[in-house]
């Protein structure tokens, strides 16, 4: 794979978090935090992208990082393609390379890519051109590196620490992309104590997350909890899906009011998103005074400004003079 960064340790591609130093990634929250704009106040306009065509290709649904990677790069003067598995010729049998191709004639600079198929972006990293990057926007159950970089931009945000931390990430891990850019960033700034809390089923193989405490009922999951990560169940990447109870998953995993008590006092309630109410989290918690879910999202368009800006002044050092 070639490397994410170039030789003067700029980012060019963001894949995964893994190999990135603690320097690089308190360097893009740091940026992020001069980005972010609280909801009310005016969004940021600038021009670090001027000139640079970003196309983002989502070939999975996707919300709050489509749209947030859409406001990023028009909010920092990029110009925006969007393309969806149905509006690309990929619902004609095109490849993946090929689409790539076609855009990269088009002058386009970085993809932005989510798809289902682990491995693509690393593959697509090793067959671009030189002067052209790509930005994981999530990539099977295998990584979500924005996503990561948000979570732990609004844990500093709240506790100023990582160190001495209690991070319990509660759900479906095993199917988890979010699991484990989360857990790789935290690991890099220095958390320690990570709890892994999922029925056995979803708990992921022994070999990943080392270092991790694996807990199979919630309330030791969180007992003491400083940060509470709560996922979804990822039903369309899983074969037995239909035999899954929603009501029966709430009453042994669901974070409840009742739940929620035997965390510390501070605790940060977050989910990446879409949230099932009543299935992996009550209402009053995700609604309550210790979730961050919305900030989550506000945080989201920040950092991934903070990318594009990082990988936008690494391109222009490799863009060819007119």
């Amino acid at each position: 794979m070639r490397s994410q960064q170039d030789s003067a340790a700029g980012l060019r591609h963001l894949i995964t978090l893994e190999g990135l130093t603690r320097d690089s990634l308190s360097s893009l929250l740091d940026t992020a935090e001069r980005y972010r704009r609280l909801p009310g106040q005016p969004a940021y306009e600038g021009r670090e992208l001027a000139g640079v065509t970003v196309a983002n290709l989502f070939f999975e649904p996707s919300t709050r990082t489509r749209a947030s990677f859409d406001l990023a790069s028009r909010r920092l003067g990029a110009h925006v393609l969007n393309l969806d598995l149905h509006s690309s010729s990929r619902a004609k049998g095109e490849s993946m390379l090929d689409t790539i191709y076609t855009l990269e004639a088009m002058n386009t600079d970085v993809f932005v890519i989510r798809d289902s198929e682990a491995g693509m972006p690393e593959f697509l990293i090793d067959h671009v051109a030189p002067h052209v990057s790509v930005i994981s926007a999530g990539e099977a159950h295998v990584s979500h590196p924005t996503q990561g970089l948000l979570d732990v931009l609004t844990i500093r945000t709240h506790k100023r620490r990582f160190s001495g931390l209690k991070v319990a990430i509660v759900g479906d891990i095993k199917h988890s992309r979010v699991a484990r850019s989360t857990a790789t960033a935290l690991a890099t700034l220095g958390t320690t104590d990570l709890r892994l809390v999922a029925p056995e089923a979803l708990l992921p193989d022994e070999a990943e997350f080392k270092g991790a405490q694996r807990f199979t009922r919630i309330e030791e999951g969180i007992a003491g909890a400083d940060v509470i990560v709560m996922l979804r169940i990822q039903k369309e990447r899983m074969a037995q899906a239909a035999s899954l109870d929603d009501a029966a998953y709430f009453r042994e995993f669901g974070l409840t009011p009742q739940r929620l008590k035997l965390a510390t006092g501070s605790v940060l309630v977050m989910h990446p998103g879409p949230m099932n109410r009543g299935v992996e989290i009550a209402s009053e918690v995700a609604d309550g005074p210790r979730s961050v879910i919305r900030e989550q999202v506000n945080n989201g368009v920040a950092v991934r400004m903070a990318v594009l800006a990082a990988i936008a002044a690494t391109l222009t050092r490799h863009r060819r003079p007119l």
